[in-house]
């Protein structure tokens, strides 16, 4: 069981990790411009559906 409750628990973070790494670079992906965006196949509207966190730099 104990084995069970860690895997669990690691796994959670690693989930809620990657959720956090997809909202930072959703963020990054909306300071570039409209053309860029259409280049890379996906949309400004597309990304901030996904959600977003403001890219500081």
């Amino acid at each position: 069981m104990a084995n069970s409750f860690f895997r669990n628990a690691l796994t959670r973070v690693m989930e809620a990790r990657e959720r956090q790494v997809s909202r930072y670079v959703n963020g990054a992906l909306l300071s570039l411009d409209d053309k860029t965006l259409e280049g890379l196949g996906t949309t400004r509207a597309e990304l901030r559906r996904k959600g977003a966190t403001p890219y500081i730099f």
